[in-house]
């Protein structure tokens, strides 16, 4: 846009709305499996992510009150991907509804979320990290993978629980990025 000072001779810059409006025009297959309720499009503003791809999954399987929620959208991964040719670059967005509240399901015998629940729930999804890389890379090409949280959530830091708040646990977020290669995992 106009007045943008931090584009440069690298920065791709593009004539659309959005990122997966713009790399469908490139040519990109865009694909959401999400997780939360903003994918749910039983609501207006629920349809309105996943509007936004070629593609989009959701079912209450992949939401927060499911236990194996990142299970079911690996299952669905595992059979979407084979009817994207591995020619067609690929922009995946996945939205993991594990670490979200209600988390106490990851965590036997808990009544309430905790950040012992959350903790528990993290390790749910880090146990199946191993199986998205690979499904991921074995399309044969190399990966560009980007992990990161929406926000973070309060139990209990200043009196506050949950993330609807301006607080620094909800603000701070985890981030990574990386090329991930065929083969590697």
């Amino acid at each position: 846009f106009p007045g943008s000072e931090t584009s440069g001779a690298d920065t791709w810059v593009f004539d659309a709305p959005d990122l997966p409006t713009a790399l469908a025009g490139v040519g990109y297959h865009t694909l959401c499996l999400g997780g939360v309720g903003f994918f749910n499009r039983n609501s207006p503003l629920g349809a309105v992510l996943p509007g936004l791809f070629t593609e989009a999954h959701w079912q209450p399987e992949f939401g927060v009150t499911s236990p194996t929620c990142l299970d079911a959208q690996l299952d669905r991964l595992t059979d979407v991907l084979p009817r994207v040719p591995a020619t067609q670059p690929l922009f995946t967005f996945l939205n993991v509804a594990a670490m979200h509240q209600p988390n106490r399901h990851h965590l036997p015998g808990a009544a309430v979320d905790s950040l012992a629940s959350h903790t528990a729930a993290l390790e749910y999804v880090d146990g199946r990290i191993g199986r998205l890389f690979n499904l991921v890379t074995g399309r044969g090409r190399t990966v560009f993978t980007i992990i990161c949280s929406d926000h973070g959530t309060a139990y209990g830091e200043d009196g506050h629980t949950g993330h609807r708040i301006g607080h620094d646990v909800v603000w701070t977020v985890p981030y990574a990025h990386f090329i991930l290669q065929p083969g590697e995992w």
